[in-house]
């Protein structure tokens, strides 16, 4: 397979959804290469995935930190491929009760982190002619609800974001796209909504499917696109 042995960084792969998305990149030849910053997550993730991953601690939002790892693996060829699945809901924050520093504080988590880690990628990608980047927006980004203006509207940014960067590697080979789940099944959201049908909910195994298929050489004709992932919610 021509995506075997291929590098994919992922940000945030030691999370719920994170577990899924590098299940299916292992199953799918890719070397993996996974960020942390919470040790009993990354404790976690050694034991679940073994010599199979690579853990490096890095903070997404520290650009010296990001451009690091990028040099590193720069100097291997690598990365040909980053998913970039860190992100947060504030959760029933309506716009005027919102303070300062929780419109900040989702803007950063959910949009700067983006620009941050694409920012320190792409040029590499780009210089070695192909690449691949995921990024993950919302379902709500395209129907905003109540309370959600800050988590709605920063990530409707990384799709504005994508978007923008794809025309700057167009020509280079580099694919730079983002998936839209609705709600995810992780036992943070059956516990945040215990009545909920969880079984419509769509599974991190099934987002990391569409994200393998992302990463493949069989994806180059995807380039700036917005992947609704909503499973029957």
């Amino acid at each position: 397979m021509a995506d075997t042995g291929r590098v994919v960084v992922v940000t945030g792969g030691t999370g719920a959804l994170g577990g899924g998305v590098v299940e299916r990149l292992l199953a799918g030849g890719f070397r993996v290469v996974v960020t942390w910053v919470v040790p009993a997550e990354r404790d976690a993730a050694a034991a679940r995935f073994g010599q199979a991953i690579e853990l490096h601690e890095v903070d997404v939002l520290d650009p010296e930190a990001v451009g690091a790892l990028a040099g590193r693996l720069a100097q291997e060829g690598a990365p040909w491929g980053l998913v970039h699945l860190v992100g947060g809901y504030l959760d029933g924050a309506p716009l005027g009760e919102m303070t300062a520093g929780q419109w900040d504080g989702q803007v950063r988590l959910n949009l700067t982190s983006v620009a941050t880690v694409a920012g320190a990628f792409l040029p590499g990608m780009a210089a070695r002619g192909g690449g691949r980047v995921v990024a993950v927006s919302t379902r709500a980004a395209l129907r905003p609800f109540a309370g959600a203006s800050a988590y709605a509207a920063s990530k409707a940014g990384v799709i504005a974001l994508v978007q923008a960067a794809q025309q700057e590697v167009l020509q280079q080979g580099v694919c730079v796209n983002c998936i839209l789940p609705s709600v995810i099944d992780t036992p943070a959201n059956r516990a945040a909504q215990p009545g909920a049908d969880a079984d419509r909910w769509v599974r991190p195994q099934e987002i990391g499917e569409v994200v393998r298929f992302l990463c493949s050489e069989a994806a180059s004709a995807v380039c700036g696109a917005a992947i609704p992932v909503y499973g029957r919610a």
